[in-house]
């Protein structure tokens, strides 16, 4: 007779279904639905299991008839209280909707929303009568328009801030660019907020405008008041209230529990349909819960035994993962919760020695992984990088150092900074006995270092106290820097300067001289004998002065050297003007070449390089010293050389040549070569010194064909 029970229990959920079918123009929804097909999946389950007892009737399986009335029992005895709910359940819902949508329910809501809406109003106009107030506030014009200075701005923000109760107070120009801004108990973010649309707004309309914003530390009420001019709107000023936390959560809880009253009165009946249909589906998923829990304990009941020994089978293969489902707490369940335990203690065991190999090996790659990352940084720095113990001695560093210092290949991190005797250390060991015993902890300082070829290099030393915590090192870090090219640069700013200042001097009288130049040649030219001589040197006058003009007007006007204008010349062309121009020294021999050769440059520039290199030929060699200029000719390059049979310059000497403000000469002013080579790389070309004596030799070279576009 039990066999038979799940099939009249099929056949009951069958005619049910047929009963609560949903019809066609019914408004039932998904969850209508969704019960018609559990309860036929139900059904489906439940002759299942049926035909199954059934078959089962002559030779049953160990305990499917003890699984067959657990499983009837437990669902029988939740269908009668259940159904008993289903109808307790929809009598309470039709009596609560009554008493929810009552009248004075409604009352009491629309109260509490106006009282909502009303602290907001009273907030929005406290907070616009007060910024209309300073709309046409002759300070915050003034700032806005740049007459006052930031911090006194940043003063009388904070006076308003405090006058007014706000939180924050800034102030934008029209082009939203902050020029102040204070608030209450921190520093002003580096960089603002961006202006709203409503604030952009405000600028445009010149209106007075508020907004409420939500930010993590909760809502705050946002006020935008436009400065106005004399005329039109100047800058804006933004403020910011923080709104008691209290009040907006009440108020914002107000506004949701009014919408959600309303829009549940709007759907009443829908909600007491689906009431009534949530509880049959719950009804219908207790009911299937409860026949598969009951099918799952009958089988708990029959099937450990097997279980266990399939379990018992594979850790004796390797298997340690395996796990039993405590079913019970008799003898059985002891018994599994043995074996688990047995398994657990296996897997700890196999566990932690894995762990421990797999820690071992973890460590033993980030110690090489960091070693690794340490010595690739500091080989890649540019920056030198000294590890100095208490006692002096060098214990690391980087091949920067090397290279700033000109240490040798040999030399080895192990000397004692303190006994150090080349020049370059000592520089070095004069720095970290400085930061040795003085107080503070960190030291930074510029001095010169003597290189062994005689060069000077201007370092930065930084120097920090490395104190022993978690290691038992301590010492200090030293960190140099070559800076001699900032050095170099800012002295050539400095003379720059300089020199547009004298530049402005020399200009006064080139125009008296150009003047009285032309004078002699008007005034004197029929009285003179040799009129070929009188025109030359006159005309040498006239043409260096305009070149003077020339190059003085474009120094003076952005303090540097001109920007060269290219042009076809020809070679021969300026070796003739230098021809003329030195005239008058018999020692100077000046060989012309092909009249087709021709270069791309800037005649006047390269004229003032070839008089430079003469003038020096001329001054640092006796009368009798023989000088030669001449030019040669390559695919791509046209070259100018001067040699003189001098006494040739120091070695010393050279390695600085070219350098600014450096001069052999007592009366030189170091910038002459410095102008030149800065001249030749101008045309992308190279001042060279060939050679220091017997000749000394210079060479300027220069492309032949003008420098593509961006080249």
């Amino acid at each position: 007779m039990m066999r038979l029970v799940p099939l009249f229990m099929a056949a009951v959920l069958i005619f049910v279904t047929v009963l609560v079918w949903p019809s066609a123009d019914g408004d039932v929804g998904i969850l209508g639905w969704i019960n018609v097909t559990v309860m036929l999946v139900l059904s489906l389950l439940l002759l299942r299991y049926g035909m199954r007892l059934l078959r089962e009737r002559t030779e049953p399986k160990p305990g499917s008839r003890l699984r067959a009335k657990l499983v009837v029992g437990l669902v029988g005895l939740l269908l009668v209280p259940a159904m008993v709910i289903q109808l307790a359940a929809s009598q309470m819902v039709e009596r609560g909707m009554d008493v929810w949508f009552d009248v004075r329910v409604d009352t009491l809501l629309d109260r509490a929303l106006n009282l909502a809406q009303g602290f907001y109003e009273r907030l929005e106009k406290d907070m616009k009568r007060s910024l209309l107030g300073y709309i046409s506030d002759g300070v915050l014009v003034a700032a806005v328009g740049g007459n006052m200075e930031y911090l006194a701005t940043t003063a009388y923000l904070t006076e308003i801030r405090e006058r007014e109760g706000w939180q924050k107070a800034e102030l934008f120009d029209l082009n939203e660019r902050q020029l102040g801004g204070v608030q209450v108990g921190e520093l002003s973010a580096l960089e603002p907020e961006p202006l709203s649309d409503a604030a952009r707004l405000s600028m445009r309309l010149g209106r007075v405008a508020t907004e409420l914003k939500t930010g993590a530390d909760g809502e705050v009420a946002v006020g935008y008041a436009p400065l106005i001019g004399t005329t039109s709107v100047v800058g804006l000023l933004r403020v910011e209230m923080k709104l008691p936390a209290g009040v907006i959560q009440n108020a914002r809880s107000v506004e949701s529990d009014y919408r959600n009253y309303r829009q549940l009165e709007h759907n009443r009946q829908a909600i007491a349909q689906t009431f009534t249909h949530v509880i049959l589906f719950v009804t219908l998923a207790v009911l299937l819960l409860a026949g598969l829990i009951g099918l799952l304990f009958a089988r708990r009941l029959t099937a450990p035994i097997g279980d266990l020994a399939h379990a018992l089978h594979r850790v004796t293969e390797g298997d340690l993962d395996v796990v039993l489902d405590e079913m019970s707490q008799d003898e059985l369940g002891s018994l599994v919760r043995s074996f688990n335990e047995m398994t657990s203690r296996l897997r700890h065991h196999a566990g932690a020695i894995e762990q421990g190999q797999q820690d071992l090996t973890k460590a033993l790659d980030k110690s090489r992984q960091r070693q690794f990352v340490l010595e690739s940084l500091l080989a890649n720095l540019h920056t030198g990088v000294l590890l100095v113990d208490g006692s002096g001695r060098v214990r690391l560093l980087n091949q920067a150092v090397r290279d700033i210092l000109h240490l040798p290949v040999n030399w080895v991190p192990s000397v004692d900074l303190l006994q150090a005797s080349q020049g370059n250390l000592q520089d070095i060991g004069d720095f970290y006995n400085e930061l040795k015993h003085q107080q503070e902890e960190h030291l930074q300082r510029e001095f010169d270092i003597s290189l062994p070829d005689s060069r000077l290099v201007h370092v930065l030393a930084r120097g920090a106290r490395l104190n022993a915590s978690a290691s038992d090192f301590s010492g200090y870090l030293l960190v140099i820097d070559d800076i001699s090219e900032l050095a170099e640069a800012q002295r050539n700013k400095a003379w720059a300067e300089v020199a547009r200042r004298l530049a402005h001097e020399i200009k006064n009288p080139l125009t008296p001289i150009k003047l009285s130049a032309e004078r002699l040649q008007r005034r004197f030219r029929a009285q003179v004998d040799n009129h070929q001589v009188f025109d030359a040197c006159t005309q040498a006058i006239i043409a260096q002065v305009e070149r003077l003009q020339r190059l003085i007007a474009d120094f003076s006007t952005l303090a540097r050297m001109p920007q060269p204008k290219i042009r076809d010349v020809s070679v021969n062309v300026l070796l003739r003007e230098m021809k003329d121009l030195f005239h008058g020294y018999r020692r100077i021999e000046v060989r012309f070449c092909d009249e087709q050769w021709r270069c791309a440059c800037d005649p006047d520039q390269v004229r003032q390089v070839l008089i430079n290199l003469m003038d020096n030929a001329v001054s640092a060699s006796d009368d009798g010293v023989s000088i030669r200029l001449y030019a040669s000719l390559s695919d791509a390059w046209v070259e100018w050389h001067v040699e003189d049979d001098g006494d040739g310059i120091d070695e010393a000497a050279a390695s600085r040549l070219f350098e600014a403000y450096y001069s052999t000469k007592a009366s030189g002013s170091g910038l002459g070569l410095a102008i030149a080579k800065r001249i030749a790389e101008d045309h992308h070309g190279e001042l060279l010194l060939v050679s220091t004596a017997a000749p000394t030799h210079f060479c300027l070279r220069l492309p032949r064909y003008a420098a593509e576009e961006g080249a």
